[in-house]
């Protein structure tokens, strides 16, 4: 069963989908929420929830970022950035994935009385996942392809989608999932690529994380290096590591039987 509905989160509106739990009896079990990548959206996970859902007997929750999908837009979003009465608009800065963790994703679970969930975040969604199980309740965190530090790797594949976007090859097929592409886009883009982006780091706040920890990455992933999860193992000594051959940046889409039976294990 799905729900879509635009919720107001701090002023925001975001598009949030929400999948019930595949048994007609209360579950105990904590519900999956989806964080997704850097240029995701609720329809960019396709029918991957759904299924993890299926599979585990949980509920799950999805959700659009702002400036993704259909969710609210982010005003001026190449201007300089502002924030008046909890509305951004401007560019994205370096600190936005933990303003995500840490502002909007507990706002976000309060609304749907959600105390302790599952997190299942993808690239970007999956630092954000780190970062919020690093100050907040969680059941557990599973992370597919994250990013923890910047790689020169990273900021290679950055700017090759960005010549991809300029050329007109990367928008058509981004335009079929979010209102505005043009936005997605160049708030992920111009923060990924600029100067005060380099050193992003949140080896430190991986410390921090006491609940239960899964980390997928492909070995062929063109965004990101094994050194992402080994750094987050280095840190919280606890993770869980899955290496999958013949596996670029969205484990969920090339290697989903592998995948899926990682986590079924892992939540086991």
């Amino acid at each position: 069963m799905r729900r879509m509905n635009l919720t107001d989160i701090n002023g925001t509106r975001l598009e949030v989908r929400q999948i019930a739990a595949a048994s007609t009896t209360p579950h105990a079990s904590a519900p999956l929420v989806f964080l997704h990548e850097g240029l995701g959206s609720v329809a960019m996970w396709r029918d991957w929830p759904d299924q993890l859902c299926a599979l585990t007997g949980r509920a799950g929750l999805v959700y659009s970022r702002q400036g993704y999908g259909q969710s609210d837009p982010t005003p001026d979003v190449r201007g300089a950035p502002t924030e008046r009465h909890g509305q951004r608009s401007g560019r994205l800065q370096p600190d936005y994935m933990h303003r995500e963790a840490w502002e909007v994703l507990p706002a976000l679970l309060a609304h749907f009385g959600i105390e302790a969930p599952v997190l299942v975040g993808h690239s970007d969604g999956g630092t954000i996942a780190l970062l919020h199980a690093s100050r907040h309740p969680v059941a557990a965190c599973i992370v597919l392809a994250p990013h923890v530090i910047v790689e020169d790797l990273s900021v290679n594949a950055i700017t090759a989608a960005r010549l991809a976007y300029e050329s007109g090859k990367l928008r058509p097929p981004l335009a079929r999932y979010h209102a505005d592409v043009d936005g997605a886009f160049w708030q992920w883009n111009d923060v990924w690529l600029s100067d005060g982006f380099r050193p992003f780091d949140i080896r430190p706040d991986c410390r921090r994380i006491r609940a239960p920890l899964l980390a997928i990455q492909g070995e062929a992933d063109p965004y990101g290096t094994m050194a992402q999860i080994d750094d987050i193992a280095a840190h919280a000594p606890h993770t869980q590591r899955c290496k999958l051959p013949d596996c670029g940046h969205s484990p969920h889409r090339d290697q989903p039987d592998a995948v899926n039976a990682a986590i079924l294990d892992f939540l086991r």
